[in-house]
């Protein structure tokens, strides 16, 4: 990099052979980001990815100082089998990746909710690491009458997740008897179904590295979900989502009527009734999560999010926050106040990164 240039950066994301050809920084969901490097002096390029040209789109990021990564753990049947390691090639070279493929492994997928569990975010939450682990202790935990929450591994979308009771209170569960589930995947509803049968559901989400979550299901959820947006360690945005997946129906009304997710409101980073919750979250919780699970700041996404449920109230009638998911992914949409801090973010990552005297954000 000489002395006089402000940094090179790469944004991807999924498309074909034609999205490739045709891509500007226009023409696509992060134009917010696009325009937030342009206002910075900085171009910022295009960078659409394909399984089918995986090479082709290294040799692009081998030219590049910094590229920023917005793919699915699962994106039109494909997973990132191929692309993570690609991503690590690239950034074993110099390039700055984010958010990097190991720390998505880290905070990026569910099993963050249980080795996390004992922090303040946390609530009953297990791990079945097999499907037999599942089969074994998840009828027990049915057996209190209370709903459970399964998520599988790594997804996106709703995929995977589950809210599960038993049809009736009070039944033992064996393999014959009937649960209520529901999917949180957009369009699903509600089924009744023998416990065996939802263990059959399960066994795609076992293959391979697969895992499934356990935790218990929140009874404030119909209160809504809160998601605030980090830029590194910091909230730079909440989303707030009244009508999320899995709320149910109407006292009395058939689980069919259960609503679909509702459209989530942005906000800035200032929103008044959320301040106690960003203050915990940036002075307690992502730093225990660093230590937790080894994390340096550097090594934190720049775009990531974190989202809460209402908890139970605690002694001084403070509302209390469970996490149910970090995504780390493939974050949009997102608030627009997020964007300029999110290009802000990127060139100070490069900073660190480039030799002495040609600091991008100095020229």
């Amino acid at each position: 990099m000489t002395a006089t240039r402000k940094g090179r950066i790469a944004i991807l994301y999924p498309g074909d052979r034609q999205v490739r050809q045709n891509a500007t920084p226009d023409n696509n969901r992060l134009a917010l980001i696009f325009n937030s490097f342009s206002e910075l002096d900085i171009e910022a390029e295009p960078a659409v990815y394909h399984d089918d040209f995986c090479e082709e789109v290294r040799e692009q990021l081998l030219q590049v100082d910094a590229v920023l990564v917005w793919h699915n753990p699962i994106q039109d049947g494909r997973d990132r089998s191929i692309l993570d390691p690609m991503l690590r090639d690239v950034s074993a070279a110099g390039v700055f990746v984010s958010t990097h493929p190991d720390t998505i492994l880290k905070i990026g997928t569910k099993e963050v909710l249980y080795q996390t569990r004992d922090m303040g975010w946390g609530c009953d939450t297990h791990l079945y690491r097999t499907l037999d682990q599942m089969r074994s202790n998840l009828p027990e935990r049915l057996a209190s009458g209370e709903p459970r929450v399964l998520k599988q591994y790594r997804g996106n979308g709703g995929r995977g997740v589950w809210w599960i009771a038993l049809s009736k209170k009070g039944a033992g569960p064996n393999p014959d008897t009937l649960l209520r589930a529901r999917q949180a995947k957009k369009g699903s509803v509600e089924e009744t179904m023998a416990l065996d049968a939802f263990f059959k559901r399960c066994e795609p989400y076992f293959t391979g590295e697969g895992r499934m979550i356990d935790q218990a299901y929140q009874l404030r959820l119909p209160e809504g979900m809160v998601r605030c947006y980090m830029v590194v360690d910091k909230v730079a945005g909440f989303g707030h989502q009244a009508v999320n997946a899995l709320y149910p129906a109407p006292a009395g009304a058939p689980p069919t009527h259960a609503p679909q997710p509702g459209p989530r409101l942005y906000h800035p980073p200032s929103l008044p009734e959320f301040q106690r919750l960003k203050r915990i979250l940036e002075q307690e919780w992502v730093p225990a999560l660093q230590r937790k699970l080894d994390i340096d700041t550097g090594a934190l996404p720049i775009l990531w999010d974190c989202d809460f449920l209402l908890g139970p109230k605690n002694e001084k009638g403070e509302d209390t926050y469970v996490l149910c998911e970090i995504n780390a992914s493939s974050i949009a949409p997102f608030p627009e106040s997020a964007a300029p801090v999110v290009a802000r973010a990127a060139l100070e990552a490069i900073a660190q990164r480039v030799p002495c005297g040609s600091d991008p954000l100095k020229n």
